[in-house]
């Protein structure tokens, strides 16, 4: 099947979906910055680092999503290519509002805390030595890219959406590692701090 078989889902105005994609990046960027900094201080009845596992295995899926939309698409099975690419879309709303709660009901973990002072101390730093190092360099990755890539990934969607494949193709020749990274980052950011959430 032929790219050009697939009709636009949307219609193309690409002022209308700058200024839409612009908004919402901006958006979720200032709602995550400004409850990341806030912390509920509810009992809910059960353990809320739930939030982050879910987190991690959102993002695990999206991964899988990813590789195997870019097979697919490889094999120019695009209706499949375009599903998977949609799932991993909404699984990335999920993750949002997952992350989101997680970070109000649990507040803010360090690596190699492991009395949960908020403190890490020198000892504690030795104790974890060069693991703090990767911990820190993966997650300041994770978090940057996490931040910026939103607006990169809607604006790929909506060159596919609206049927422009030879622009959607260059722009996620781009976008779709960067996600992949994003993606793969998470869990392995989890798997480092989950032993000192409290």
């Amino acid at each position: 099947m032929s790219q050009q078989l697939l009709p636009p889902a949307l219609q193309k105005n690409d002022t209308k979906a700058a200024w839409l994609i612009g908004i919402f990046s901006v958006v979720v960027f200032a709602v995550v910055v400004t409850l990341g900094r806030v912390q509920l201080k509810v009992d809910v009845g059960f353990d809320v680092h739930i939030f982050a596992q879910i987190n991690a295995l959102i993002n695990t899926i999206i991964a899988v999503l990813l590789v195997a939309a870019l097979i697919a698409v490889k094999q120019g099975k695009y209706i499949l290519h375009k599903k998977m690419m949609m799932t991993a879309l909404v699984l990335s709303v999920l993750f949002l509002v997952s992350y989101i709660a997680h970070h109000l009901l649990a507040g803010e973990a360090k690596f190699g805390d492991a009395n949960h002072d908020g403190i890490v101390s020198e000892e504690e730093k030795l104790a974890v030595g060069s693991m703090r190092m990767l911990y820190l360099a993966l997650l300041l990755t994770h978090i940057f890219l996490a931040a910026v890539i939103l607006p990169f990934i809607l604006y790929t969607a909506y060159r596919a959406l609206t049927s422009e494949f030879q622009k959607h193709k260059t722009l996620a020749k781009y976008t779709w590692p960067l996600w992949l990274y994003v993606a793969i980052t998470g869990p392995i950011v989890y798997w480092f701090i989950s032993p000192y959430y409290q």
